[in-house]
């Protein structure tokens, strides 16, 4: 095998490995397109995916500046040659692009030119997603049938990792979906509900001002009291909605933004103790903290709690978790309870996708504790 093959094949790998590692759509393909012109030994490269509708939907490109790009303009249209490699699952070389007769249409005046070109479909099996377009082979006057390989091998392991991408980005956004649907809910059992009772007591107030001033006065000092408590909940669920950046401050650092806004909020004593040594878990971190969110938001909402603690213990082999109140309780086991609290069953789902069983000790009359503990050995998500 030639020096050049190897190293070819060794660029291959590490563009795979890559892209294998991006979940993000436009990241995605920002890095496919730099594998390829590296790949091709190519002076530029792009990589358009389609809208459907005669235009281009993403136009990456690579060796191009950000000032030429905007030069340049608006991105081109799916027609000529550039549209031709949409068409068919056929790659295609030129040795001047100029001289090809479907060679028309866009071409800005800020445009460099150009002469070899290396065209090659992006194909899955759904069809075609894309396309490869490379120009001007450095050091030579033509892309080679070797280069044509490679790029068809990349355009390959491109397919995967696109739509992999695609169905990550669409997982994230139905988790989103359901999560404010959760919010939704929490918005009309709890603010709604408080917001309803003040229109009530308003209600009353004016009724009674025209009797006694002792109840108006109580009926508008009730007033205020359902007003702030309808603030203080919106402002916890707004934050809900907004967590902390666990995947660059890590988990103990969310748990203590999202304790101390508990506090500030409701005005209960909430600790937080965090032992061991803090580090980031992506992938594990987020569910543990939604877990804790979600087992803080039952005691607060639930348990007529005057006291919360949060214990965060992190070791290199496992973290555990434990969220108690001083509450009335409940019995865990009660029929029917799992299938009416859609908290409880969501806690135990996050958990159970993490390798841990959740534990719920709880009684009427004696408060609940929430506890978990996942082993990080040989989960991938830990380790990254």
């Amino acid at each position: 095998m030639t020096d050049r093959a190897t190293a070819a094949l060794d660029a291959m790998s590490d563009a795979v490995l890559a892209i294998a590692a991006e979940r993000s759509v436009d990241r995605v393909l920002q890095r496919i397109v730099h594998a390829a012109r590296e790949l091709a030994g190519a002076r530029y490269a792009a990589l358009g995916v389609p809208d459907g509708e005669g235009n281009f939907a993403q136009f990456i490109t690579s060796g191009m500046s950000a000032e030429l790009i905007a030069e340049m303009g608006p991105l081109p249209r799916t027609h000529g040659l550039l549209g031709a490699m949409l068409e068919s699952d056929d790659p295609y070389r030129s040795a001047d692009i100029r001289r090809d007769p479907r060679f028309r249409g866009w071409w800005p005046r800020a445009h460099p030119q150009m002469s070899s070109f290396l065209g090659v479909p992006i194909v899955s099996r759904g069809g075609i997603l894309g396309a490869f377009y490379l120009t001007d082979k450095e050091g030579a006057g033509a892309f080679t049938a070797g280069d044509q390989r490679l790029i068809e091998m990349l355009a390959a392991h491109a397919a995967i990792a696109i739509e992999n991408a695609r169905l990550y980005e669409a997982g994230r956004e139905l988790s989103a979906i359901e999560e404010r649907n959760r919010l939704a809910r929490d918005l009309h059992d709890s603010v709604v509900q408080k917001l309803f009772g003040v229109v009530l007591a308003a209600q009353s107030a004016a009724t009674l001002l025209e009797r006694s001033s002792d109840e108006a006065r109580a009926q508008v000092d009730r007033l205020q009291d359902l007003a702030q408590e309808a603030i203080a909940e919106l402002r916890s669920l707004v934050f809900q909605l907004r967590p902390a950046a666990i995947e660059t401050e890590g988990l103990a650092a969310a748990l203590a933004k999202h304790v101390e806004v508990l506090r500030r909020v409701h005005r209960l004593k909430v600790d937080l103790e965090v032992s061991g040594r803090a580090r980031l878990r992506p992938g594990v971190d987020e569910e543990l903290f939604k877990i804790a969110q979600e087992a803080l938001h039952n005691a607060l909402r639930h348990a007529r709690a005057q006291r919360l603690d949060v214990c965060l213990d992190e070791r290199d082999d496992a973290v555990a978790l434990r969220v108690r109140d001083d509450g009335v309780g409940f019995d865990p086991d009660a029929p029917g309870r799992r299938s009416r609290s859609l908290g409880l069953t969501s806690m135990e789902e996050r958990a159970q996708a993490l390798g841990g069983a959740l534990q719920i000790d709880s009684a009427p009359g004696r408060g609940t504790t929430v506890s978990l503990e996942v082993s990080l050995d040989g989960d991938p998500r830990a380790h990254r």
